[in-house]
């Protein structure tokens, strides 16, 4: 394996009430370097007692703290200066993410940790243009509003994009005046804490920003079911997002929720090849697939499929695994050995119903020979009654299906239980828009694939969630609307 940039991988502890904090009975565990199957540290294992400390001090920071009393000019300041910081500490924050997740250095550097820093600038951007409104109302009355902060929101986060979507759900939060308890997936946690020190350096108050490390899926459940929790940010399984709304309602707490995706991109015969070919690529192997809006179901148009699935399955077969922290890599290593046996039991499925391999298939040997590694997957011949085009996988597994007609198009990519994303690659415009319009998808890429910007609102239909992250939109879920009555009579 490469040499890693230097940083500095301590034991990470519990940011509670700005006091890095051991787990209340001492527990630890090992976060795992995905690569090569070692430990990078250890952090600690928190329990319902650190839950509960979490929630008090970001109740008091959001109650009494200097944060309730803090003008919207000063949080727009303190959030700028974390966006700055971001950047300014990115080749470290970059390293930590891959060492945690195993993306290649190149994804983690120069993309996600740019865009975390734009996202709290920008929503360091909207702290000041958070408003009410005045509304004429009959009779001799003043009627204005407030938009007021929600109170102390859980910010659930994956593993795939460990520091961006955490970007995505405390920024916005710490804008709108709220407190947020971050709880990063048990596999990567390594950049959350940092997050913690370098907002603590920036110089959010104490309580406003709490960090939870945790092994166990009970340490969510616990911060779901706490009364003192107001509002809950996930992004996650579909599955694990039915449970927090369930599990949520004796407390009707607020729940805004991005989950799964089994996105269609579509290929019309009148499409760019190469740039349609180079986008399908993108769409399911960035990330090594680990990513909810992949484009894991790519259809084809029949009269140009098997020259577009030959020129894709050869692309994949080049597109071979490689060091992570090697700038020139370009596919890593999946999250950990779980997901590696989940991604294989799905290709053995796949083989199993009759789908057709041309590409991949296999695990990869890499480095130490330990590392959770899969070769680039390309399955022909998918009906959309298969598995692999049901289920998501969360690997870099792509399923090709075929299609006649724009309507059988539409029809195939929309009769399945996710609404997350899509695309359409055609030269035809008007062709293009009326497709985007029939797709039941959030997020419609013409063209293009994978591309997000803090401005422009991201979220699913149907079993993908609901609520939007990013953009003015998710504002909404991060404020509650008070209608305050003036008389005006003698």
């Amino acid at each position: 394996m490469a040499t890693a940039p230097q940083v500095q991988v301590r034991p990470g502890k519990l940011f509670i009430g700005g006091q890095w904090l051991d787990a209340a009975d001492g527990r630890t565990y090992a976060t795992i370097n995905p690569a090569t199957a070692e430990p990078i540290t250890h952090v600690a294992d928190a329990g319902e007692r650190d839950v509960d400390l979490a929630v008090q001090a970001a109740r008091q920071a959001f109650e009494s703290g200097p944060w309730a009393e803090m003008s919207a000019a000063d949080r727009a300041k303190i959030l700028w200066r974390l966006g700055d910081l971001i950047d300014q500490h990115s080749d470290e924050l970059g390293t930590l993410e891959t060492l945690d997740n195993g993306k290649p250095i190149f994804e983690s550097r120069y993309v996600d940790m740019p865009m975390a820093a734009e996202v709290f600038r920008y929503y360091a951007g909207w702290a000041t243009k958070i408003h009410g409104e005045t509304i004429p109302v009959r009779g001799p009355f003043l009627n204005y509003t407030l938009r007021e902060p929600v109170g102390v929101v859980a910010a659930i986060v994956p593993w795939n994009f460990p520091l961006l979507l955490a970007s995505w759900k405390v920024a916005p939060a710490l804008t709108c005046g709220n407190t947020v308890v971050l709880k990063p997936a048990p596999w990567t946690p390594l950049t959350a804490l940092r997050l913690a020190e370098l907002a603590q350096q920036a110089g959010v108050p104490d309580g406003v920003l709490n960090v939870l490390t945790g092994s166990t899926r009970e340490l969510g459940r616990a911060l779901v079911r706490h009364p003192g929790v107001d509002k809950i940010a996930f992004t996650g399984s579909t599955a694990t997002g039915q449970e927090i709304v369930r599990n949520s309602a004796d407390t009707l707490k607020r729940v805004t929720l991005e989950l799964g995706g089994k996105s269609p991109n579509i290929i019309f015969a009148d499409a760019d090849l190469d740039a349609a070919v180079k986008g399908a690529t993108i769409g399911i192997f960035y990330g090594k697939g680990e990513v909810c809006a992949a484009g894991s179901r790519v259809f084809v148009e029949k009269k140009i499929k098997d020259e577009f699935i030959e020129r894709l399955a050869d692309r994949a077969r080049k597109l071979q695994p490689g060091d992570p922290l090697d700038p020139k890599t370009r596919l890593g290593a999946l999250v950990s050995e779980e997901q590696m046996q989940k991604v294989l039991s799905y290709i053995e499925k796949g083989r199993a119903e009759g789908a057709r391999l041309v590409a991949g298939g296999t695990r990869a040997a890499f480095g130490n020979g330990k590392g959770y590694f899969v070769q680039p997957t390309v399955f022909d011949g998918v009906r959309n009654d298969m598995t692999i085009a049901r289920e998501e996988i969360f690997g870099p597994v792509l399923a090709a299906l075929e299609f006649e007609t724009l309507e059988d198009a539409i029809r195939q990519a929309n009769d399945n239980p996710y609404g997350l994303a899509a695309a359409v690659w055609t030269r035809d415009i008007a062709k293009a828009h009326r497709v985007a319009r029939q797709l039941k998808a959030g997020t419609v890429w013409i063209n293009t694939y994978n591309n997000y910007d803090p401005a422009a609102p991201f979220g699913g239909y149907k079993m993908s969630g609901y609520g939007r992250e990013l953009g003015a939109h998710a504002l909404e879920h991060y404020t509650q609307v008070k209608s305050v009555w003036v008389n005006l009579k003698d």
